[in-house]
């Protein structure tokens, strides 16, 4: 009989670098104990950071492993040809291989951490004889070019145009300082990301992550999303525990893309959070880490 894992720390964090096949510094945090028999990896979105998750990570019970995608956070810019998804799952692969050589794995990923699951699933489908569970969390399985928001008609147009145009600004930064501390698009990060009800402190806390990924990678993996259709990848998943959360209000991933998720995936369990936007590891921080916990027992 197989013990349930405790909420208690039996280890102290431990703030690491792995270097990847390819040579880039990826930053890690690991907490909880080494030798537990089940580790919960998590993933963050596009622009943001290991700390999006700092909320769910601190109420999970067991071991916790958690690092910057590269071109994110505190982890090395990402060469010329190297900002993708499938190039993310491949990270992924070598630092499970790496930290997490035996027992199992929760792989729980969120935005562009959730298509990287995907792609794992594509790329490394053997891992998955180890993957207890998985937990998709406002995210899809492709369809996302050309996407406006939910914004109609010429809006929609005029919205496509203007990311272009700050795209093409925001790689001339070293850091995307409008996105930071009380710059002018921060009001326009609330509008995006976050539901009814956004406390300003999470505002502020996710300006602050995008203000940590490096502006070039930022806006190269923005074409690794258009390009992103990993429907058939997850066949993959087929065998394991699978829960889809999603917010009602998410204009980056709309409801529709769960949905797709759910119907691919007959054997998940599909939750919706109405008033809830993108960031729901922010605004359903409880409601996630229970259900990850869920899957760990």
């Amino acid at each position: 009989m197989t013990a349930e894992p405790t909420a208690e720390p039996t280890a102290e964090p431990t703030t690491t670098r792995f270097t990847t096949s390819d040579g880039i510094a990826l930053h890690v945090v690991d907490t909880g104990p080494r030798d537990a028999g089940v580790t919960t990896v998590l993933l963050h979105g596009w622009t943001l950071d290991h700390t999006s998750w700092d909320e769910v990570a601190a109420g999970l019970p067991g071991r916790v492993l958690r690092h910057d995608l590269r071109g994110h956070g505190r982890s090395a810019p990402a060469p010329v040809g190297t900002a993708t998804i499938a190039r993310c799952a491949d990270d992924l692969a070598e630092l499970i291989a790496d930290r997490v050589p035996t027992g199992r794995v929760v792989l729980v990923g969120h935005s562009m951490g959730g298509m990287t699951v995907m792609a794992l699933a594509e790329q490394h489908p053997d891992l998955f004889d180890r993957v207890a569970g998985v937990v998709l969390v406002a995210t899809s399985c492709g369809e996302l070019a050309g996407t406006t928001l939910g914004l109609p008609g010429a809006l929609g147009r005029l919205f496509m145009a203007g990311e272009k145009a700050l795209n093409r600004r925001i790689a001339r930064l070293r850091r995307p300082q409008l996105l930071t501390g009380t710059g002018p698009l921060r009001p326009g990060l609330r509008w995006m990301l976050f539901g009814t009800g956004a406390s300003r402190r999470h505002v502020a806390l996710t300006a602050a992550m995008v203000g940590r990924c490096h502006p070039v990678s930022m806006v190269a993996f923005r074409d690794s999303l258009d390009e992103h259709d990993r429907r058939e990848a997850l066949a993959g998943l087929a065998g394991v525990p699978v829960v889809v959360l999603a917010g009602a209000a998410d204009r980056l991933t709309p409801l529709r893309h769960a949905r797709v998720l759910a119907d691919e995936l007959p054997h998940a369990e599909l939750v919706v959070y109405p008033g809830a936007g993108h960031m729901l590891p922010l605004e359903r921080a409880e409601d996630v880490t229970a259900h990850i916990t869920a899957l760990l027992r």
